[in-house]
């Protein structure tokens, strides 16, 4: 339990100390420093501890926002401080100099608000949250006590409440069709003691029941599948609000959120085109291609994210016209709009299955997305070319891990390195997308069977591992994982449906599903601050390239019902190792006390 040190002589009629207890403090008080600073090192050093001015005067939810949130070590609002397990020892130094300094005998002031001037004075980051219109003060006289009762009583702290629990940046059909309701839903969850993790396998499951009724084929289980598919989207904001509202973040929770997502939306994609064989009509490559677009998408946002995570020296004519577009406000939204982000993407689906077919479902979802690609990729490009910035390490690192290379292109990046240190700037996007010319085309262009799609996969080893030979530091070097992306994914796409077999375009699928899933993992370690995937995981499944030049060998030396066999059990087997992988980190991460995250960017 944790244990908040009330500290100076308390107030009456003050509803401090029952607002702590609400919050699940255990409540002890001190007269003065010394007894403070005591009454902290009896508090076990694997729990929260906070010290709170007794003259406080506030909103609860005030209080639950300084001292309550899970993400920070340390964190502070006027007159209270609070410091979790890994911010302990920074909150005992500055608590035993503010006892040194007064003698320990009176409290002069507020001790809280000394000891977080102290620990910031110290280098230390301390949270100190938006509070808006909420109060939080520590009034000095009875006048200001009472002006500052009036001010607690002025604002509706449960309207503020709910309103903060809605993401701040978010699309649309999210912040206008949904998150009007939504998070009253997120409300009834709280007070029935439900939590984020359940209401987002509760999306899950809704998604997954939607997919089941696509795959029916039938137009009730068409129209019953896209009302379901909203439901899922309504339940996965929700699950977002329940934890801003109820500050239930949590590792587990954020990383459970982030791959159900795309879980949800691919086993959909599935559920589609099962129906449609159910109808005659065979729309696996549609699908496939689908699921290639949409996750090479994502990729690009991750990776310029990632290279201009930290960046020096940031500026960008195209950022700044940016800028002063969003103070046109119409223009925020037709840009968040036109992106098809998840809210807008999940509406266009289900409102497509249920009036229409899944073929003309996949081809709107593949033209929409398209020109969102060709949209979002177009403006990072215009901002790297333009803008002057200096990339760190850590950048070029996540890019590195973004990359994905396996041993052969790490054999190659070792023997070319001085060769490729050599090279002019942009040299390794562009060696990364003559490789992914090479593999893909001479996939798309040649027989099935030939040996053409294996020398194409050979070049694109030799030019990736090129591509990553030097730190991943230059303008356009973000471009690199993206490309390897689509090398990868297409080569798998156009071999299987150059097969002509029943059930290849299936296991490419499940192969392309298996592999992404591993590719968006090491996306959200890295946000996490968790790290990537250990290299041994990375050299087991073969890295990028790998994986392309094995797919390659087994398309020249099988049959084409051979060939399926092989891409299912090369799925399964893929599968299986980065799924147990990733929910051992995971789990381990969550049950170990990892620092809790909350992924509050830009809709998926």
């Amino acid at each position: 339990m944790p244990t908040a040190i009330l500290t100076g002589q308390p107030v009456p009629g003050s509803s401090v100390e029952t607002d702590l207890r609400s919050l699940g403090f255990d409540v002890r008080t001190a007269a003065d420093a010394a007894t403070a600073e005591t009454l902290l090192a009896q508090v076990p050093g694997d729990e929260r501890v906070a010290v709170v001015d007794a003259r406080f005067i506030g909103h609860p939810h005030a209080l639950r926002l300084g001292l309550t949130d899970p993400r920070f070590p340390l964190a502070a609002i006027p007159g209270a401080v609070t410091a979790q397990p890994a911010g302990r020892l920074e909150l005992t130094r500055a608590m035993a100099r503010e006892n040194s300094a007064d003698g320990g005998t009176t409290l002069v002031g507020s001790l809280a608000d000394r000891v977080a001037a102290a620990l910031e004075a110290d280098g230390a980051a301390v949270h100190r949250p938006e509070l808006g219109s909420l109060v939080a003060a520590v009034p000095a006289d009875p006048q200001a006590r009472a002006e500052t009762r009036q001010a607690v009583a002025a604002v509706d702290e449960e309207a503020v409440r709910l309103k903060s629990a809605v993401k701040a940046r978010d699309g649309f059909f999210t912040t206008f069709c949904v998150s009007p309701y939504s998070r009253y839903l997120a409300r009834w969850c709280a007070r029935r003691g439900l939590t984020p993790n359940q209401v987002t396998t509760a999306s899950l499951l809704t998604a997954l029941i939607a997919a089941a009724c696509a795959a029916t084929g039938t137009r009730g289980g068409f129209v019953a599948a896209g009302v379901l598919l909203i439901a899922s989207f309504v339940l996965d904001c929700t699950d977002g609000q329940l934890a801003r509202y109820s500050l239930q973040y949590s590792t587990l929770g954020a990383w459970l959120d982030a791959t159900f997502d795309r879980a949800k939306e691919y086993a959909y994609y599935a559920g589609l085109a099962l129906g449609a064989a159910r109808g005659g009509d065979d729309v696996w490559a549609l699908a496939l291609g689908a699921m290639v677009l949409q996750t090479c998408r994502h990729v690009v946002d991750f990776a310029f994210n990632e290279a201009n995570h930290d960046a020096t020296a940031n500026t960008s004519p195209t950022a700044a016209l940016s800028g002063r577009l969003d103070s046109v406000g119409w223009t925020v939204w037709v840009r968040r709009m036109i992106v098809l982000p998840i809210g807008e993407r999940w509406a266009l689906i289900a409102v497509l299955t249920a009036v229409t077919t899944p073929r003309v479902t996949f081809w709107v979802l593949l033209a929409g997305c398209a020109f969102a690609a060709t949209y979002t990729t177009a403006g990072r490009l215009l901002r790297s070319v333009t803008r002057r910035a200096r990339r760190t390490d850590r950048a070029a690192r996540a890019l590195a891990d973004l990359a994905d290379t396996g041993p052969l292109g790490e054999a190659v990046a070792g023997a070319l390195r001085g060769a490729a240190a050599r090279l002019p700037g942009p040299a390794a996007p562009m060696w990364a997308l003559v490789g992914a010319l090479a593999v893909v085309a001479t996939a798309l262009f040649t027989g099935f069977g030939g040996p053409w799609p294996v020398v194409g996969a050979l070049v694109h080893a030799v030019a990736s591992g090129l591509a990553v030979a030097r730190p991943l530091k230059g303008a356009l070097d973000w471009l690199v994982p993206p490309v390897l992306r689509a090398a990868e994914y297409g080569t798998v796409l156009a071999l299987a449906a150059k097969a002509e077999v029943n059930g290849a375009l299936p296991a490419a699928f499940g192969l392309v599903a298996a592999v992404a899933y591993h590719h968006y993992d090491t996306v959200y370690r890295i946000r996490g601050d968790a790290g990537a995937p250990p290299r041994l995981l990375v050299r087991v499944i073969g890295g990028h390239e790998g994986r392309t030049l094995a797919v390659a060998v087994l398309a020249a030396v099988l049959t084409a019902p051979q060939f399926t066999v092989a891409l299912t059990v090369l799925a399964v087997a893929v599968a299986l190792v980065v799924l147990v992988e990733s929910i051992r980190f995971w789990v381990a991460s969550h049950l170990g006390g990892a620092p809790a995250v909350h992924d509050e960017g830009e809709p998926a």
